[in-house]
């Protein structure tokens, strides 16, 4: 029930009308009151396929603010349910049952995406493209794999939700537009929309508003996806359609699905056509491999979907629902003395470099490596992501032969599924029947077994702004090992239900952050409304609550700077070949990383321009036109943006991403002590951001020379540690360019000698790494526990409204505390909203992780008091509310945020371990330890590479596992993260850990992100 003295009313109005009835359906169920009105779509264009508009517009009119009103505009099918649903949260309209909120949304935001333009706003001649048909299949093929995995009747939890009520109303009205091409829905798909639409609630409803072209679809099994057509162009010359045979082939559209993951098309179902019907589905004839697959008459059949650049995103994207299909995860190693070789595995299977060497019985050193983009032009002729067996045609005439290597695995898949010379089409064919196209292009494969990864755990369609959950979250304990008689323990039957059980209510986790760490990553950013996912991966959208902790870290850092004297500037996005390539160790560290824009609009460009991975080769050349004389120096400059790495390794939200937000210095100074001083000054910032703001301990040191950024002279770092998992996370690093790139792009000044010089550079950096390094330390089971000096909201006033304490009775004394503290420059929030219970805003507050709640109650204004709570320790006092209230909270927040760092780093402490023999050194790493060791200095790059290979040898063989994947984000391998400036003592004639050598120095080392 509403508080009494706030009149609330809600219109939602819509271009389309007959798009709301899933509207009408929610608020129905709801019991909310809701006026539907039509409107003029205001458009102009004659396009009438994109004239949409619904929106709800939420009016409150507030007694205690003398009648004053307010209003919210929510826009979207999707707001508009969450804001119906949610006017009773205990309904569970929007998420009460298991799965919560987010996998409700994701639903209704998929389904508004995929199906509501073909339902009712696209033309009747539009709607007969086959792209239309198959989008629609496509979804009801999504749901059908998602019931049968989580083997549920509804889509969300135990019980009915919006997610059922407008993906079912959203089927049925699509397929009836569609009902000339026989439209059918799969068993489970079937079962679900007939349960809903014959309820008896929702057909009494429906029948209310008039609604009779409601109907069921048929029940059968759905067609073959169907692939997007070709555009219909002229016929070209043979030189031309040669070059085209390579695999140049443009990417196949598809549905868009905004704020949302890609949308998952399933496999087309299998088909007994033979090669030329099944080319012929598809349309592919111009693909060099389907041409051959036909001119040597094996069966086959390709298919379109949306372009994925890995295995991973294949497997999330379209996955195949026969368990005995797969796809293939290919990589195509380089190897300076044994050559190119191009590995082809089941996509569970595991690729070590190292074993795979001895497998190939190669003599000699063996360093295989992922090759580069040159390396696969020159051999296959082949783009990033399009690589598999089926490419080995461009290779039959290439200069540099390449070894085709086979995983027996896939042997004894009934089908493989593999790309034929681009990533937006896969062609699947019997094992035999690939072995037989190898053998006609004359190719001899090797096979070799592979072993597989652990198993995935099933799951349906990730929501929107939740990642896939495929796979077993890397930092999630070991599975259970069966008992005697292959049976599952008890236990971990009892661990998986409790884990499987959490999200009951509509705010908890389903993760505990001892159970599954990295599941309960995911849920805490995605449910605070810090992070949602996007359509690439690797990339993330930073909503308000992540980037204000952002933007406060901004404005703390402006005022810092301006005391050294650097100023803000802004660089181009781009950087062209030439400049990127001119230093070489530089470009060499991130060649693999580095995107390149090739294309505007329909053309090629004359010459690809890379997006920046960091901006040396941007800023520098403007350097040497600005610095002349010894008068020009220093120059500090500072620059607030975002770069792009293409990271192969898995992404994981703010601590690994293809995009990221920083800051970058960049600095020019005419002496080496000079540029030291300044690595310093910005070093000793980035430890009062981590020690001072986010209350993480860090360990601030040097790199050793590997570690070093490439190109530079040395680097310092500060070094963060996250306890659940004992890895280590660098945190920011300061670099001493030294003066190479001032050589590299001729920048040089006059000296008060007269003499020309080369000045000495640095450069610094710290990313939105921060939040994610914060919410990993801090974090608990209800969710983020922030720091008072970086959270939004410092505090949040929580009025206990009842039949006994009114919001009229309790606006004015909440009122007076929050102006009281906001003129301290606190920032806080009084929560007046009627539509939520008390209980309901305690759980939104702390899974948000504001630092202290003040609730208010009628016993508390009769006593003139208030209870606080504290976020991160639970702890509860209650307080006089008089003069010193204020400037109390304020100073109880400064004791907060000490505390945190104390208890912080007490925990990183006790992770801190002292070894000075090998033998100990595996052992300590595996309790989740840093170790501390002598070394012999960081120059003996070989003896720091052994302690990383032995290490991982070790780990592994602890494991009871052979090798990892060279892609993984979280290896077991230990590495160096610094050399800590505090130095322990270290006694004469102590030796080094590894070499055995006269130790110089302590280093530090650990499993890193």
């Amino acid at each position: 029930m509403v508080a009494k003295g706030v009149e609330v009313t809600r219109v939602c109005a819509s271009s389309h009308p007959a798009s709301v009835v899933s509207l009408k359906v929610l608020a129905a169920i709801a019991g909310v009151d809701v006026s539907f009105v039509s409107i003029d779509a205001n458009d102009n264009s004659n396009d009438n396929d994109n004239k949409w508009v619904v929106e709800v517009n939420t009016s409150v009119t507030h007694a205690l603010r003398s009648g004053q009103k307010s209003s919210q505009v929510s826009k979207g099918l999707t707001s508009c349910a969450r804001v119906i649903s949610q006017c009773i949260p205990e309904s569970g309209l929007w998420g009460q049952l298991s799965g919560g909120s987010a996998s409700v949304e994701s639903w209704v935001e998929t389904a508004s995406s995929d199906l509501a333009s073909i339902a009712y706003i696209l033309s009747d001649k539009r709607v007969k493209e086959p792209l239309f048909k198959a989008r629609v299949e496509s979804f009801a093929t999504s749901v059908e794999q998602h019931l049968l995995n989580t083997h549920q009747t509804y889509l969300v939890g135990d019980g009915p939700t919006a997610a059922d009520v407008v993906v079912s109303i959203l089927l049925a009205d699509a397929c009836t537009r569609l009902s000339g091409d026989k439209m059918a829905l799969p068993q489970q798909t079937h079962r679900l929309v007939e349960t809903m639409l014959q309820h008896s609630f929702v057909q009494s409803t429906l029948k209310s508003l008039g609604v009779t072209t409601l109907t069921v679809p048929a029940l059968g099994a759905l067609s073959a996806l169907a692939a997007p057509p070709k555009p219909n162009v002229p016929k070209e010359d043979k030189k031309k359609k040669a070059a085209k045979q390579k695999g140049k082939k443009e990417a196949a559209p598809k549905a868009e699905t905004p704020n949302a993951e890609p949308v998952k098309q399933e496999a087309p179902a299998a088909t007994t056509s033979d090669a030329a019907t099944a080319a012929s589905s598809g349309d592919w004839k111009d693909n060099a491999v389907v041409q051959k697959l036909e001119e040597l008459k094996i069966a086959h059949r390709t298919y379109g979907h949306v372009k994925c650049m890995s295995a991973e995103e294949l497997v999330e994207n379209v996955p195949l629902s026969n368990p005995k299909h797969s796809h293939t995860k290919n990589l195509l190693l380089n190897d300076k003395k044994h050559g190119c070789f191009l590995v082809t595995v089941k996509t569970c299977s595991q690729v070590n470099t190292k074993e795979l060497g001895k497998l190939l019985k190669l003599e000699g050193k063996v360093n295989l490596r992922m090759a580069s983009g040159d390396i696969l032009k020159s051999t296959i002729d082949v783009a990033t992501g399009c690589v598999g067996p089926l490419a080995m045609l461009n290779n039959v005439d290439s200069e540099k032969k390449i070894t085709l290597v086979l995983d027996e695995g896939l042997m004894e898949c009934e089908k493989i599924h593999s790309h034929p010379l681009t990533n937006d089409l896969s062609t699947e064919l019997t094992p035999a029947d690939l072995m037989a196209y190898l053998t006609a292009i004359g190719v001899e494969p090797t096979l070799l077994p592979f072993n597989a990864a652990s198993p995935a755990a099933p799951a349906g369609k990730a929501p929107a702004n939740r990642p896939p959950e495929k796979k077993q979250a890397k930092d999630s304990k070991p599975a259970a090992k069966p008992a005697a008689g292959g049976k599952v323990s008890k236990e971990k039957n009892k661990q998986d239900k409790k884990t499987s059980e959490k999200g009951q209510t509509l705010l908890a986790l389903q993760w505990k952050k001892e159970e599954n760490f990295a599941n309960w990553y995911t849920d805490v950013i995605v449910l605070s409304e810090m992070i949602s996912y996007y359509d690439i991966s690797g990339c993330y959208i930073l909503r308000p609550w992540s980037y204000k902790i952002w933007e406060l870290m901004q404005d703390w850092f402006n005022i810092k700077l301006r005391e050294l004297g650097v100023e803000n500037s802004y660089f181009p996005l781009f950087v062209s070949q030439e400049r990127l390539e001119k230093e070489k160790a530089h470009v060499e560290g991130f060649a693999p990383e580095v995107a390149w824009v090739t294309r505007s609009g329909d053309g090629e460009l004359a010459k690809p321009i890379a997006v920046r991975p960091t901006s040396e080769t941007i800023m520098y050349p403007a350097f040497s036109d600005w610095i002349k004389s010894h008068r020009d120096l220093p120059l500090k400059l500072n620059q607030w943006s975002n770069v792009v790495r293409w990271e192969f390794k898995d992404p994981t939200p703010f601590l690994r991403s293809r995009e990221f937000l920083w800051q970058e210095g960049h600095t020019v100074h005419a002496t080496l002590e000079d540029a030291d001083v300044m690595v310093m000054q910005a070093l000793e910032l980035y430890r009062q951001v981590y020690e001072d703001l986010m209350a993480v301990p860090v360990v601030p040191g040097y790199k050793t020379e590997k570690e070093r950024f490439a190109g530079g002279y040395q680097t310092t770092t500060v070094e963060a540690f996250i306890p659940m998992n004992g890895r280590a996370i660098q945190g920011a690093t300061s670099h001493n360019l030294g003066q190479n790139f001032g050589k590299m792009f001729d920048i040089s000044f006059q000296g008060e000698n007269g003499k020309s010089q080369i000045p000495w550079q640095t450069s610094w950096g710290l990313t939105t790494r921060t939040i994610g390094v914060m919410v990993m330390v801090h974090g608990d089971d209800k969710g983020l526990v922030i720091p008072p000096n970086v959270a939004p909201l410092q505090v949040v006033i929580v009025p206990i409204v009842s039949k006994r304490l009114t919001i009229e009775q309790a606006g004015p004394y909440c009122e007076e505390i929050l102006s009281n503290l906001q003129a301290l420059g606190l920032r806080v929030k009084l929560d007046d909203r009627g539509m939520y219970n008390p209980g309901w805003k305690y759980n939104h507050w702390e899974q948000k992780g504001v630092p202290l709640r003040i609730e208010v109650g009628p016993r508390d204004i009769e006593n003139n008091q208030a209870r606080l709570v504290v976020r991160y320790n639970g702890e509860k006092m209650d307080w006089a509310v008089d003069d010193e209230f204020a400037p109390k909270v304020k100073d109880l927040l400064v004791t907060i945020q000490a505390n945190m760092f104390a208890r912080a780093k007490e925990v990183r402490d006790a992770h801190v371990i002292q070894v000075t023999e090998w033998k100990n050194f595996v052992p300590v790493l595996e309790k989740n330890n840093l170790v501390l060791t002598p070394w012999c200095g960081g120059e003996h790059e070989e003896w720091e590479e052994w302690v990383k290979t032995k290490s991982r040898e070790e780990s592994l063989a602890n494991l009871g596992q052979e090798g990892e994947d060279d892609r993984t984000a979280t290896s077991v391998a230990a590495k160096t993260l610094c050399i800590p400036f505090d130095q322990p003592e270290l006694p004469p004639g102590t030796k080094c850990i590894a070499s055995g050598l006269d130790a110089k120095c302590w280093v530090l080392w650990g499993r890193s992100y």
